[in-house]
């Protein structure tokens, strides 16, 4: 009997423990997440989900982190500061040429006919009228960024060879476009809206990559370590995306405010500028990807291949 009791004892004891270890289980995953936002056109959509409550409706808490400039947003990144950004495929190129540290999860625009997302423009008066005019005669860019590939990669469509193109570096995006409009620059590679301004103010338009949705896309980034900590957060962020996709391509003219207030559309055009339709489910594909690679070693800015999965995964919404 007594036996009896002891044994029950134990097996009340391996019960309660088991019980506990049950109702513990692994801490719970953080539903916070930091994103860093540069003032262009592509972050329509975050503001949108942040103002209609998808991101609460989604139970996680999103801080919007607005930064200057993509130096500024990539140095948070750097330091862990946030969570995840709005940047392009030659970004994340150069932040895993050593190691993976950033994943692009999904596109949130690709260019279009209807919406450009870069241009290369000739000045007004500058007697430049097609690519083949721009033989020899530097476009002003900034080395090292998505606005160099795309202009390579657009001029090079339009017939140039790689002698035939010739690039000078005017970094600053508002200063270029001055410079380009008071005949300081014969040609610049601008982005829109300040693109589709320079045509407003009398810019002679070369080329544009309506026409080439593969060299121009944005894509929404994680770093590796939020991607392994935060996975279903990071879903969460996507369907509240998704949601305010849905409403921004439906009712494009019931967001113009933010449009025009991050996308820092230019007074000349206020009016006349539409919202661009956004992605949404889909990624770069490889052959996209592979494409940006093979530039970055061009230019030797990384020195190996950097693999498709190792920089792009797609997560669902």
């Amino acid at each position: 009997m007594p036996h009896d009791w002891f044994r029950a004892a134990i097996c009340l004891v391996l019960a309660l423990i088991l019980s506990a270890c049950s109702l513990g289980g692994a801490p719970p995953e953080d539903a916070r997440l930091k994103i860093g936002l540069i003032p262009v056109v592509d972050t329509v959509p975050v503001y949108v989900a942040d103002q209609k409550g998808y991101f609460k409706a989604q139970g996680i808490t999103v801080q919007l982190v607005p930064v200057k400039g993509a130096q500024e947003r990539d140095a948070l990144m750097q330091a862990g500061e946030i969570d995840g950004m709005l940047t392009d495929l030659v970004a994340v190129g150069l932040f895993n040429r050593d190691k993976v540290q950033l994943k692009a999860v999904t596109t949130a625009r690709r260019s279009s006919p209807a919406s450009p997302m870069f241009r290369v423009v000739a000045a007004p008066g500058a007697g430049i009228a097609s690519a083949m005019d721009l033989a020899g005669v530097p476009v002003a860019i900034s080395h090292n960024t998505v606005i160099q590939y795309v202009t390579e990669r657009l001029l090079a469509a339009q017939g140039l060879s790689v002698d035939q193109i010739k690039e000078t570096e005017v970094s600053a995006i508002p200063v270029r476009f001055e410079q380009l409009m008071n005949g300081q620059l014969k040609a610049a590679t601008l982005p829109d809206p300040m693109g589709q301004g320079a045509l407003a103010a009398g810019a002679q338009l070369i080329v544009d990559d309506g026409a080439y949705a593969q060299y121009a896309q944005t894509v929404l980034c994680f770093s590796q370590a939020a991607i392994g900590a935060k996975p279903t957060t990071i879903r969460k962020f996507l369907k509240a995306w998704a949601l305010a996709v849905s409403d921004v391509n439906r009712s494009p003219g019931q967001f113009a405010d933010l449009l025009i207030e991050q996308g820092r559309v230019p007074d000349s055009i206020r009016g006349s500028y539409q919202m661009p339709v956004f992605s949404t489910g889909d990624v770069p594909t490889q052959a996209e990807w592979e494409d940006v690679v093979n530039w970055l070693m061009d230019k030797q800015l990384i020195d190996r291949p950097l693999a498709y999965g190792d920089s792009i995964q797609k997560m669902g919404e």
